[in-house]
């Protein structure tokens, strides 16, 4: 198989995929053997959401959205230009997958496949749904990817590389326990922004996505805030607002009143809104229905600092901070060619 057929493949997934969209759940009958697969993913979909409660329906079609939006020819077609694909024979790439938002591995898995490699997929429980159902769509759509796609419960064996994500904890495991092998291991991270003050009431809507969509369980979600001395938040509570709908959900209501509670009876200073806790604290990692902020003297030295906790951060959202921020409103809007910490999963797989 060519690399051409693995991007005709997953440009066909793409498509397959965009059935699935925020507007509505549509069959096209245009789309390749979607008498034996459409229904089957309409149950996919109700089974994850039944199975994990952080996966409602809504987060589940935004994610199937943004990989449609994402698998077009012409996106894989930019993406893989800029790479030599001359795999003579095939490894096994192991992928340990977390299960904090939906398909979140699927970015690994699409890199090992259109490498030209072989993969091993040990699933997370909270995640186990979706993706196999995907893979055999992908091998049905084209039949020589029968045989390089193995999902597993057990332990892992037989390969020769292998991508895990997991905690910082998991991590120190993850390298003891692959020391022997290629690896590309991931620790957790978390992403922020970069606030001036002069924020229009649309830029600050936008931002409200970064920090709610997927419950703010994702790495690209922002969890922390830095903004100058003095700064009125009245006009960021104002652009959170219309996602108060949020604390309706049982397991974040849950996890909001418990940590209001924390704060209250350990006398924390914080503000809130009735769905949304914002707590002065030099952390990147805020609790569920928390974001915390830190204050800045000047660009400047707060880029130094960002520089320095490169390795905890992936995202910074701002406008006219860095280089390198991103819109706000897109860090759950990922390119193919934007991988999680700056590590280039591609170009990793065709050295092995």
């Amino acid at each position: 198989m060519d690399l051409q057929q693995r991007i005709n493949a997953f440009a066909k997934l793409g498509a397959f995929l965009a059935q699935f969209i925020q507007e509505g759940i549509n069959k096209n009958e245009s789309i390749a053997h979607n008498d034996l697969f459409f229904e089957g993913f309409k149950h996919q979909i109700k089974l994850a959401n039944e199975h994990n409660g952080w996966f409602t329906k809504t987060n589940i079609i935004f994610a199937l959205e943004s990989w449609s939006n994402a698998l077009t020819e012409s996106n894989i077609n930019q993406w893989t230009n800029k790479y030599s694909f001359n795999i003579k024979e095939p490894k096994t790439v192991a992928i340990i997958m977390a299960g904090n938002i939906p398909l979140v591995g699927f970015h690994d898995f699409l890199s090992v496949l259109i490498s030209g490699h072989n993969v091993l997929v040990k699933l997370s429980s909270n995640d186990k749904h979706l993706l196999p159902f995907l893979a055999k769509y992908l091998e049905t759509i084209e039949p020589e990817f029968k045989g390089k796609i193995t999902f597993t419960d057990n332990k892992l064996e037989h390969f020769d590389a292998v991508i895990a994500t997991g905690s910082d904890n998991t991590a120190r495991y993850f390298e003891y326990y692959f020391k022997d092998k290629p690896s590309i291991i991931r620790k957790n991270r978390n992403s922020v922004a970069v606030l001036s003050g002069k924020e229009s009431p649309e830029q600050l809507k936008e931002l409200s996505e970064d920090i709610f969509r997927y419950y703010g369980l994702g790495c690209r979600n922002v969890s922390k805030l830095f903004i100058p001395k003095g700064y009125n938040f009245d006009d960021f509570f104002n652009g959170m607002y219309h996602w108060h709908p949020i604390i309706n959900q049982a397991k974040y209501a849950n996890n909001y009143d418990y940590n209001k509670a924390v704060y209250l009876m350990s006398e924390f200073e914080m503000l809130e809104n009735g769905f949304l806790m914002i707590k002065e604290d030099d952390s990147y990692s805020s609790p569920i229905a928390t974001v915390f902020y830190e204050y800045y003297e000047d660009f400047s030295s707060l880029k130094k600092r960002l520089e320095a906790d490169a390795e905890k951060i992936q995202c910074v959202v701002a406008s006219g901070f860095s280089e390198n921020e991103i819109e706000f409103g897109q860090t759950q809007q990922p390119q193919l060619w934007d991988y999680a910490d700056n590590v280039d999963t591609v170009e990793f797989l065709l050295k092995r």
